[in-house]
């Protein structure tokens, strides 16, 4: 599994010209699922993002986590994330997990977020065309993949 991250003051997403889901402060993750992907990658990035410490504490400095400033979680599926441009032009997706084997993925995901944090999670809808509207803070945007432990 892949995500980006990105520190937000505030973030929505639109389907079909409406919006569906806001946040103020928190994360926009955006969650790629790869072929190989499990439950072991769910609860690896899951523990990482919740434990980010990169809101700032009472001196300015890069200190505190998502659960220190009651932040938010805006969860948005991009299997893009998986694209190989090795060859040509036209990315290929083909290390990107199929819909029946993502969505379950997807939505264990979520669960294990909403475990920690509850409504504080909103997200997107798997598959849809989704337009993502954000204010990075910072920007602070950060990179992990759960097959890159080391």
């Amino acid at each position: 599994m892949k995500v980006v991250i990105q520190r937000v003051s505030q973030a929505y997403v639109m389907i079909d010209g409406a919006v569906h889901n806001q946040i103020n402060q928190g994360f926009v993750v955006l969650l790629g699922i790869g072929q190989t992907d499990d439950e072991q990658d769910i609860n690896y990035l899951a523990q990482k993002i919740l434990g980010l410490r990169v809101f700032s504490d009472h001196e300015g400095k890069m200190n505190d986590s998502l659960d220190d400033v009651n932040g938010e979680i805006l969860l948005i599926s991009q299997f893009t994330l998986f694209a190989s441009t090795k060859k040509g032009n036209r990315p290929s997706y083909i290390d990107a997990a199929p819909p029946g084997m993502a969505i379950p993925l997807y939505e264990k995901f979520i669960e294990v977020i909403q475990t920690s944090i509850g409504s504080r999670l909103k997200t997107g809808i798997f598959g849809a065309d989704m337009k993502v509207s954000l204010i990075n803070d910072g920007p602070v945007t950060i990179q992990i993949d759960s097959k890159n432990k080391a």
